[in-house]
């Protein structure tokens, strides 16, 4: 007597709900998570009381206005890009970056604008920088 064989049925495992349980788990991290860090700072700026400096013959003097134009040592440039605003200083400088540089700035011209003049001295390599500020009413002159 022959007695037949039952075929067995390969034995496996499904992964394909295994697999989507993680896609949706990864997918509800992702959406969870937050990549940015949002901080509150509080600033306490200092006021510029102190005595004056005598301006040096040997100076670059850049000025912003309130529109964004720029003016090296009183000479107007033709628009307000940096590479503009660096040539300029670069032709009176004569490459020396050891010259003081003051930034007069409008107090109503735009932050940027600012930055662009600063940020332009500092890719040229100067680091004698400094800005003009004014007196606070009310304060006295000496120190």
């Amino acid at each position: 007597m022959k007695f037949r064989r039952k075929h067995r049925e390969e034995v496996g495992i499904n992964l394909t709900p295994l697999i989507d349980v993680v896609f949706l788990l990864l997918i509800f991290f992702m959406v969870s998570t937050t990549f940015t860090r949002e901080t509150q700072l509080s600033i306490d700026l200092p006021e510029a009381q102190g005595s004056t400096r005598e301006a040096s013959d040997q100076q670059i003097e850049i000025l912003v206005d309130e529109a964004g134009s720029y003016r090296v040592n009183g000479q107007g440039l033709v628009d307000n890009r940096m590479r503009t605003l660096q040539a300029a200083i670069y032709k009176i400088s004569a490459g020396d970056t050891t010259l003081p540089m003051v930034i007069t700035a409008d107090a109503d011209a735009a932050h940027q604008y600012v930055v662009r003049a600063m940020d332009a001295a500092g890719q040229m390599g100067f680091v004698h920088l400094s800005i003009t500020t004014r007196q606070p009413a009310g304060s006295d002159s000496g120190g």
